[in-house]
């Protein structure tokens, strides 16, 4: 550490004097013959050592403030703290993040968004942008920036929205939440009983024109707290079996009872 280098500085110091002041009297009793040739180069060569040693503890020294210097924090620009990786007392390693600081400037808001969300382009590029606290507090921003990556953990990717001003009451590190237009889709929505599998995708039971249940594959698009939504692999009018498909097999007579599943949306067929 530094106080020992500098300790180690000044005794090299002191060392250098001694033998300074050594090697000149030596040079002063030489030419008189009160010491010899032998005497005088030893005193020379300790002199010679001394100033060496000095070197290389000043060396040290140097090293040492430098790696002092780098555990004060600077920061490039003003901004604010927004995360801490790292606790009091606790010994990391070089390079390690220890703080995430978001500048003071144009501000963005950063959001983890499921991949499935963004498969289509939204129909408006501005998207609205409100304190999650209160919603009258809101902005307008526009995407900057999309993470080409899926986030292992979450399996999210990571968009942000730059904003275009901000209002008062949403300043660094508020939480918002954002709101954009996209293009409608048709779906269907269907209770969980609906849905079994063909193999390894997933299927639900039709009647045919015939009266029989067949296996029919879908795409479901989400699931649901008891239901589904299929986004693709039913038309309007097909009647689908939302109990007992446990029991059927294609081809079999089903007979259509009255519609008792009550959370069905309207116009769907049972």
């Amino acid at each position: 550490n530094v106080n020992s280098a500098q300790a180690q500085v000044v005794a090299e110091q002191a060392r250098v004097k001694q033998t300074a002041a050594a090697f000149v009297r030596q040079q002063k009793l030489l030419p008189k013959g009160y010491t010899s040739q032998s005497e005088f180069d030893a005193a020379q060569a300790a002199l010679r050592a001394s100033q060496s040693a000095l070197t290389a503890a000043q060396a040290q020294l140097a090293n040492a403030r430098e790696q002092l210097s780098y555990t004060s924090l600077i920061s490039e620009a003003p901004g604010v703290i927004t995360a801490r990786q790292a606790e009091v007392g606790q010994v990391v390693q070089a390079t390690v993040p220890i703080f995430s600081l978001a500048r003071d400037g144009e501000r963005d808001a950063v959001f983890n968004v499921y991949e499935s969300l963004l498969a289509e382009p939204p129909s408006d590029k501005t998207v609205v942008v409100s304190l999650l606290g209160n919603p009258n507090i809101k902005t307008t921003g526009t995407v900057r920036e999309i993470t080409p990556a899926v986030s292992a953990q979450t399996g999210t990717v990571q968009v942000k929205v730059t904003l275009h001003g901000l209002p008062e009451g949403m300043q660094l590190g508020s939480v918002v939440s954002a709101t954009a237009k996209t293009a409608g889709k048709s779906a269907v929505e269907l209770p969980w009983s609906a849905l079994t599998k063909n193999l390894s995708e997933p299927a639900v039971w039709l009647v045919d024109g015939d009266g029989k249940a067949q296996l029919h594959n879908v795409t479901v698009g989400r699931y649901l707290t008891g239901k589904v939504i299929v986004s693709d692999g039913l038309d309007a009018g097909q009647k689908v079996i939302i109990a007992g498909g446990q029991l059927l097999h294609p081809g079999m007579k089903v007979e259509i009872a009255e519609n008792t599943y009550k959370d069905l949306a309207p116009g769907a067929d049972q």
